[in-house]
């Protein structure tokens, strides 16, 4: 890891992988950098946090996975 990974803030993001390797890809991913923080095997579907974001495309170029997307939070306001 980088200097600039290490001091860089933690981007949740969202992956879609292919349900029927899943723990396949998810080692895969792990190995890439991505820290898990939860799963969904029967629907291919994973959480987890990357360093930054610039590790996001090659994570999404890795075999097995369909989709990296940012998570997105959304806050109410009271009026």
């Amino acid at each position: 890891m980088t200097e600039a990974q290490g001091s860089a803030k933690p981007v949740g993001v969202v992956v879609s992988v292919d349900p029927d390797r899943f723990a396949e890809v998810v080692a895969r991913l792990r190995h890439a950098g991505l820290t898990v923080t939860g799963e969904q095997p029967l629907l291919g579907a994973l959480t987890g946090t990357v360093p930054g974001g610039d590790l996001i495309p090659a994570l999404a170029a890795l075999d097995g996975v369909e989709s990296v997307d940012r998570e997105v939070t959304y806050r109410a306001e009271e009026s």
